[in-house]
């Protein structure tokens, strides 16, 4: 067995001690010495729905970039820009204030929220709206939705909290470990289960439309490439050759999967067509080809592959072009994945004996370590390009943990047992 398929079938096959429906739960760990102040109002008339106010700052703190005013701290609490005095937020030193009211659509449940950001130091107004009328079981979108917009206001680029995560949890020992492939939003509320299975299931990937989910599932020993539509609930076998069938990666386009299979000889990227299944092979060499990813422009592909040697990462034509070495530093780089954005490549990095999250400048070559762990992995890029989530070991086992692309910001997503391969989904169309 090669080195790198034997890093990959040890992958597979750790044991681990957890229910199978974690929730995920953050713990900021890290975070920038440039964070900004800001106060979260309570929203006025909340008439028993759910603190909205509250998830928006879990949201702009758990981003890594905010830190709020204690409530207890707040001189005032208003809900209309006219009650506001921004002398008394100046005095306890915010730069921002989100202010905001609910209240129920006559003659239906629906519930309506308006909110807006002030610039304290100017006494200007930055942002207001009146969010859609939704379900009250719906509020927490909708929070997440005001969230984003305040975040692009701040920072300058898209937020991500109303983004999915997905992940596998797994449970027992032996014959008895069960597996879990799971859905949550992106701070770990709302967990659902996804699909369970007595043999591991891995990989999950997320189609660009957000509708569909592909994974790599076994049966009986044997391993297959599924096709999840997420809000029916349906399931596709895609692939199911002889031997391998792993790592699917979708197109930007969203209509093809490069995947890893054997069935011909050695493991070797293919590209199947996902409305008819129809396989045409990229690669063809004696070693290992395997863990593919597409550029953003569906031009290029990079994967890792033992042609040279301990894996590496190459990059060829989407077509199949001949591939070209791109990672060089340290003794083995694997699991490549690009940014949204096409600048920088995500990967685990080997070298003194640690795996760890590294970024790689595409046009540079040059790259960074990301991540301090002695066995990280999994590196699934945020869809705004700012931060990499990835599996990693804690004290408990493993978990998954998210950096900034620059290392400021470093946060654990801590649950009661061990998670691990997880995938952000793109921003919602």
């Amino acid at each position: 067995m090669t080195q790198l398929l034997r890093i990959l079938t040890a992958a597979v096959l750790l044991v681990v001690l957890s229910p199978a429906h974690a929730q995920l739960q953050f713990e900021v760990t890290g975070g920038s010495t440039g964070a900004q102040p800001i106060a979260i109002v309570p929203f006025g008339a909340n008439d028993g729905v759910m603190d909205i106010a509250q998830v928006i700052e879990g949201d702009l703190v758990r981003s890594g970039l905010f830190f709020a005013l204690p409530r207890t701290d707040m001189l005032e609490k208003p809900t209309e820009p006219k009650q506001i005095d921004h002398r008394n937020w100046k005095a306890v030193n915010m730069d921002n204030i989100v202010i905001g009211s609910v209240r129920r659509d006559p003659g239906s449940d629906r519930v309506a929220v308006r909110f807006y950001l002030f610039d304290v130091l100017r006494g200007e107004q930055r942002l207001g709206f009146e969010m859609p009328a939704a379900e009250p079981s719906q509020l927490r979108y909708t929070a997440h939705q005001i969230a984003d917009l305040i975040f692009e206001k701040l920072v300058g680029i898209p937020g991500v909290f109303n983004t999915k995560i997905a992940y596998v949890a797994s449970q027992g020992y032996g014959l008895d470990r069960k597996y879990a492939l799971m859905i949550s939003d992106w701070d770990g509320e709302n967990p659902r289960t996804v699909a369970t299975s007595r043999e591991p299931l891995m990989s999950p990937q997320w189609a660009p439309d957000r509708k569909r989910l592909a994974y790599v599932g076994y049966e009986r020993g044997r391993s297959s490439i599924y096709v999840h539509d997420v809000a029916s609930g349906k399931v596709r076998k895609l692939v199911s050759e002889k031997g391998i069938n792993g790592s699917p990666a979708w197109s930007p386009d969203g209509t093809k999967l490069a995947v890893t299979l054997s069935y011909e000889s050695n493991p070797d990227i293919y590209v199947v067509d996902v409305a008819t299944g129809a396989k045409r092979r990229l690669t063809q060499t004696e070693g290992i080809d395997t863990e593919a990813a597409w550029s953003p422009d569906g031009q290029s592909i990079v994967f890792t592959s033992e042609r040279g040697g301990p894996p590496q990462i190459y990059r060829m034509t989407a077509d199949g072009g001949s591939p070209t070495r791109i990672s060089f530093q340290g003794r083995q780089n694997l699991r490549a994945s690009y940014s949204p954005d096409g600048k920088n490549i995500a990967l685990v990095n080997l070298d003194d004996n640690r795996y760890r999250i590294a970024l790689l400048d595409v046009a540079s070559g040059s790259m960074r370590l990301l991540s301090d762990g002695r066995f990280d992995e999994g590196p699934s890029f945020a869809p705004n390009g700012a931060t990499v989530i990835y599996a990693t070991q804690g004290p408990k086992g493993a978990e998954l943990a998210t950096v900034s692309t620059d290392g400021r910001v470093r946060q654990r997503l801590r649950q009661t047992g061990d998670v691990r391969e997880p995938a952000w989904s793109p921003l919602q169309r």
